[in-house]
């Protein structure tokens, strides 16, 4: 039994890898069409059967007419009570589950139509944009709407934490009573346990919900005792040594700049420390507050370190703190070719790279710039430059894969890369996602690959 199911697992079919692969990408791709295609269907359904009578809606009482349910956000259509309990029946849901999903969609159909459109053009997957019109349900027209607008492009590549600081950008800006209950409601629920022992481990656990700025100046400060132990010799992880930081911060902590009495000359002198970089994103107006009134919303600038959105009033309030130093940085010219002769990358070109693509460019992937290494495309050791034109931000898996797995990439221009697999799979990567190409087709055919490579591929350069 276990050699029968081996065997067919290896491919007795006949099939070879490459077009397993190929017939698996037929499959996903077939799938994908036929999600789309129910997607546009239960647009076109509630489009079909909407309530015009708003005094028809549901309520309590309506247990024997057919009322227009409420099942989106505000602005989306009532649809008609018995119908939607014929569509879910028709799409084998429970009716609880059947009515949040339709909910959904005619979410997407109405109070995101950019978002809609690029899930009927293929761009964009359904079960991401219903993901998003989950959140944006409970917002109001205004704010859906701009959610909708910057979401739309952005969309097949940014990740889920983006989506939701996108959110709660939106309540910021449009709904700021409701942004400031939800602050007050999540402040409420500031803690910070130690929970018990475990039995016979001489370790426990710790779980807290701290203010932002307390968990940032937290952060820096373990990091910096833990690469402090680091130095003087200790043999431990990094994850073990921000906890052991963290009780040598209870016992006696240095972290901070503070003002104290010597015990000997009775002098005021200052215990120094370290200081904590907060890089925030906004234009010359908005701190005036004209960009804001112009626009008839609140402005709100980007917290850089996490890409938090922050309130304009919160960045002013920071900048006021007595100690604080603010630094105007111009902003910088993507475009611009800014070679260095070294095969090592200047923080400043780095930056550039960063700036222009965001997360490793390898397809799917989704991993930040700024936790990858830069690759040079043209190796520099056979001539390429060390130029931002030149270097690619790839995760290390993916920077493994290229250069020991005999994955390759061909920059089309700065910002989109042709990649090929072993077996010939091959997706374009660029702002806008990843797209495959199909057919699959070879960038530099070679007379002679290996055995295990499909024609066409050629081995890289060692």
């Amino acid at each position: 039994m276990e050699q029968t199911r081996g065997a067919w697992v290896a491919g007795s079919d006949g099939r070879s890898t490459a077009e397993l692969l190929r017939d698996l990408a037929d499959g996903v791709q077939a799938r994908q069409r036929v999600e789309v295609e129910e997607f546009r269907n239960v647009i076109a359904w509630a489009d079909a059967n909407v309530v015009d009578d708003l005094e028809g809606a549901a309520t309590i009482r309506d247990s024997y007419v057919d009322t227009g349910i409420p099942i989106a956000g505000p602005g989306a259509p009532l649809v008609s009570e018995f119908g939607l309990t014929e569509l879910v029946a028709t799409l084998g849901r429970s009716l609880d589950g059947g009515r949040d999903h339709v909910g959904k969609v005619v979410e997407c159909g109405w109070r995101l139509p950019r978002v809609r459109d690029a899930v009927v053009a293929g761009k964009v997957p359904v079960w991401k944009a219903l993901r998003v019109a989950e959140l944006t349900r409970s917002l109001s027209a205004d704010a859906a709407g701009f959610v909708d607008r910057n979401l739309a492009f952005a969309l097949p590549t940014c990740t889920w934490v983006q989506v939701e600081r996108l959110v709660a950008e939106a309540i910021d800006r449009f709904d700021p009573e409701a942004a400031e209950e939800r602050r007050k409601e999540s402040a409420d629920h500031r803690h910070f346990t130690i929970h018990a022992p475990e039995a016979g481990q001489g370790v426990t656990h710790i779980s807290g919900v701290l203010d932002a700025a307390d968990a940032m100046d937290l952060d820096q400060a373990l990091t910096r005792h833990a690469t402090v132990l680091g130095q003087l010799g200790c043999p431990e992880s990094l994850d073990v040594r921000r906890s052991m930081a963290a009780g040598e911060l209870a016992r006696h902590d240095r972290s901070l700049d503070l003002e104290v009495v010597d015990p000997e000359t009775g002098e005021l002198r200052t215990v120094p420390g370290r200081k904590v970089e907060l890089f925030v994103h906004l234009t010359d107006t908005a701190l005036t507050g004209t960009a804001s009134t112009a626009a008839g919303c609140n402005t709100v600038g980007r917290w850089g370190n996490t890409q938090t959105p922050v309130p304009a009033e919160q960045i002013r309030l920071w900048c006021a703190q007595p100690g604080t130093t603010v630094i105007v940085r111009p902003v910088i010219d993507l475009n611009d070719h800014v070679p260095v002769d070294s095969y090592e990358i200047p923080d400043r070109l780095r930056r550039r790279v960063e700036l222009r693509d965001h997360t490793c460019r390898a397809p799917h992937c989704v991993r930040r710039a700024e936790r990858c290494d830069l690759d040079h495309a043209h190796p520099h050791a056979t001539g390429g430059s060390t130029c931002p034109c030149n270097l690619v931000p790839l995760c290390r898996r993916h920077h493994r894969a290229k250069t020991f797995g005999y994955w390759r990439y061909v920059v089309v221009q700065p910002g989109t890369y042709l990649w090929s697999s072993p077996h010939g799979q091959h997706w374009l990567v660029g702002h806008t996602g990843t797209r495959t190409l199909d057919p699959p087709r070879p960038v530099d055919p070679d007379p002679d690959p290996p055995d295990w490579v499909d024609p066409g591929w050629t081995e890289p350069p060692t």
